[in-house]
């Protein structure tokens, strides 16, 4: 895949997921990288800046919340926006909203076309087919 299309980051402890979004993300033309828990995905960002996360909340090593507030924290990264999959109805407090860059929440189960449509309605005017 071109190197000027943008690199989504996914982070999820359950290997399936991060399969089914990688395929669908890469289809869609992004390119994708993966991590097993927040610390991994911590120092994938830190590396290679992504255009955005896409993070499970439950994880081990750190996370999703933790992952969001601690790449806000650093210069490299601080910029970078968050979708948070959560499998259960996890409520962003105030603080942590205000703290973090989680743009999107997502509920698990989701549908693969609709985090498709969130990312590129976040990463809009970012990048394009022609760049």
């Amino acid at each position: 895949m071109p190197d000027n299309h943008p690199n989504i980051l996914v982070a999820d402890d359950e290997p399936h997921i991060r399969a089914m979004v990688r395929s669908r993300l890469e289809r869609a033309g992004y390119r994708v990288s993966t991590a097993a828990d927040g610390a991994e995905a911590f120092d994938l960002a830190s590396e290679d800046p992504p255009a955005l996360v896409v993070t499970d909340l439950q994880m081990p090593a750190m996370t999703g919340l933790e992952l969001a507030l601690k790449l806000r924290c650093h210069a490299v990264t601080a910029q970078i926006p968050v979708v948070l999959l959560t499998a259960r109805g996890y409520i962003l407090r105030p603080g942590d909203a205000d703290a973090t860059n989680i743009c999107s929440m997502m509920s698990k189960p989701f549908s693969a076309k609709e985090l498709v449509r969130e990312i590129d309605a976040r990463l809009s005017g970012r990048w394009s087919e022609a760049a």
